[in-house]
């Protein structure tokens, strides 16, 4: 990797786990500590994602800090990307005993009950850290004005943008200048076609959703159709594939998949591309201001990437809730589950040895809480940042200028607030309309987004089976609450 490019967006790897001994009475030797493993309290805590592939030693340094902060051992198990979801489903429904977690399905869970409440003890044990938190992360995570979650302090605000392996924009001098949608890729895609057959030119596959350039948020996720505009005064919920900018979008990438520049399974491949792979020309990635830009995926990479961005950034739900964690309802150590997160979230040794590595090897800290890597780091050797830890207190690369660093907190303290930020949709009144929906959805909404359906001809076809289900019906109730939600503004 080339030292220009290992630069300090390492706001991208993410979290600890444990077994190490503390001080205990006048007990010596290894009587002190076995005296003190018993006394340790023990949490387990659950998160997403493929363990680092040096995880014992990472561990093994983090919970020598836990232990010597606050008496814990941290029991911490990775679960798969794909099985992340159903597995903590299983887990929640059948009241099985853990103390922390990576939260999906958030509000709905804790609706139910299943994670504490932790709107008085955020400020009691993890003051510190919570106090740090952007204030877009609170209003995003209240539920009926409580709290129940600790989000990771990260990339409160997003935008996606189209991502070029600059491998092949040098090679071919492709301009992208003019980029600012899916439909200005179609001369770029085709040059790549026809000289780099081996190349995907446009790496997606299931999962992926189209935007719309003009920008919306959804109240239910981007995989179900209801959306409010991010601008304007219009505060009407809307089926977004109704509207023209979205269906630009869906044209698009039909016409793409019928000139081979989409893989032909894409509505059901879950092929990876790796960052750093030249199998692939153009991806869109979700970005924040801790990316510096596009640092953050080039160190991932190895190599230069270059983005142009096709939505403005917001604070969204979707952001304030992507990488937070929660306590269980059932937990037997509450406050120290708090605490725990309270100290990941506000010790900066402790984090960022999660999320460079190990430090001495991976890289060295220097003056002003700076860092330089060092040939040791390596990728799948750390953690990720943007679902471990508060990525205030990481150490930026000193490749990073003052300007870069100065842009970022002028992006975070300036970017304009979703109008659906705090707004949680209560689903108990439609729950047998949304379950249809949602297989509705399930039907069309990949081969949509790749292009493998036609919006002209799938859209309305769509829509019949959407009414039936009982669109209307959630239509009206969303937009009721969302209105009493305004008011209240």
């Amino acid at each position: 990797m080339k030292r220009m490019i290992k630069v300090g967006a390492i706001a991208m790897a993410g979290i600890v786990t444990a077994s190490v001994l503390s001080g205990c009475g006048s007990l010596t030797g290894e009587k002190k500590q076995e005296a003190s493993k018993d006394k340790m309290t023990t949490l387990l805590m659950y998160q997403i994602g493929d363990k680092p592939k040096n995880f014992d030693a990472l561990m093994e340094v983090a919970n020598k800090r836990i232990a010597e902060k606050m008496n814990v051992q941290l029991d911490l198990q990775y679960i798969g990307w794909g099985d992340y979801e159903k597995k903590m489903s299983v887990i929640v429904s059948s009241g099985e005993n853990y103390d922390i977690a990576m939260a999906k399905n958030y509000v709905t869970n804790a609706q139910k009950g299943a994670y504490a409440d932790l709107t008085e003890l955020l400020p009691k044990y993890a003051s510190e850290a919570y106090e740090m938190l952007d204030e877009g992360y609170k209003k995003g995570n209240e539920i009926n004005g409580k709290m129940y979650s600790f989000p990771v302090n990260a990339d409160i605000s997003i935008n996606q943008k189209l991502t070029f392996n600059k491998t092949l924009l040098d090679k071919y001098d492709l301009d992208i200048s003019k980029v600012k949608q899916y439909a200005d890729l179609e001369p770029l895609l085709k040059v790549i076609k026809e000289k780099e057959p081996q190349v995907t030119p446009i790496a997606i596959g299931q999962g992926f959703r189209a935007e719309s350039v003009s920008g919306y948020d959804y109240p239910l996720g981007n995989g179900m159709p209801f959306a409010v505009e991010f601008e304007g005064e219009d505060t009407a919920i809307f089926n977004p594939f109704d509207r023209p900018e979205m269906l630009k979008s869906l044209n698009a990438m039909h016409r793409f998949y019928e000139a081979g520049y989409v893989p032909k399974d894409a509505d059901t491949s879950n092929r990876v591309y790796p960052l750093e792979a030249d199998t692939w020309f153009v991806r869109q990635e979700t970005e924040g201001p801790y990316n510096f830009g596009d640092y953050g995926l080039s160190v991932i990479a190895g190599k230069e990437l270059v983005s142009k961005p096709i939505t403005k950034p917001y604070k969204t739900p979707n952001a304030a809730q992507g990488a937070a964690f929660v306590v269980s309802s059932g937990s037997k150590n509450t406050e120290k589950a708090v605490e725990l997160l309270g100290l990941l979230n506000s010790d900066a040794e402790l984090l960022n040895g999660l999320v460079l590595g190990i430090e001495g090897d991976a890289w060295e800290k220097v003056e002003n809480n700076r860092m330089r890597l060092l040939d040791g780091y390596q990728p799948n050797m750390h953690m990720s940042g943007w679902n471990t830890g508060n990525n205030k207190i990481l150490y930026v690369d000193e490749m990073i200028s003052d300007e870069r660093i100065k842009e970022r907190d002028e992006v975070l303290q300036n970017s304009k607030e979703s109008p659906m930020l705090g707004f949680n949709f209560k689903t108990d009144k439609v729950k047998n309309e949304l379950s249809n929906i949602n297989n509705v959805m399930t039907q069309y909404l990949d081969g949509l987004s790749v292009g493998t359906l036609e919006a002209g001809k799938t859209v309305p076809e769509m829509n019949k089976k959407l009414a039936t289900a009982g669109y209307a019906t959630v239509l009206k109730e969303m937009q009721k609450q969302y209105d009493e939600f305004k008011a209240q503004q």
